[in-house]
């Protein structure tokens, strides 16, 4: 797979991501704790609601990262090559995450 064709899977991953972030948005608002509005049991999976869409935003945060310093080894000609040793990243595992930055061996 050619370096245009990376960037390109890169750049669309990227894009996925933050529309999803932005469409996440309000799920991370503060909850209502107005108990004469909402019951205890709804405020409860409201707030555990919550907690999870920011574990989620926070996941998406981190992959987002991941895809600027692949991004940023496609520029330095060192995407494809593992970070700890220099070995080359197996096709099949940068198909499967085009992110990855260390193979198979030092990611153990």
């Amino acid at each position: 797979m050619g370096q245009k064709r990376w960037h390109t899977k890169l750049l669309e991953l990227k894009h996925e991501l933050e529309t999803l972030s932005s469409d996440a948005q309000d799920a991370q608002k503060a909850v209502e704790l107005d108990q004469t509005r909402v019951g205890r049991l709804s405020r409860m999976d409201a707030l555990q609601g919550q907690a999870m869409n920011k574990a989620i935003a926070a996941r998406r945060q981190q992959k987002l990262l991941s895809i600027e310093a692949a991004l940023s080894r496609l520029d330095d000609d060192e995407f494809g090559y593992c970070v700890k040793c220099g070995n080359e990243i197996p096709l099949k595992r940068l198909e499967l995450d085009p992110t990855a930055a260390t193979c198979a061996h030092c990611n153990g």
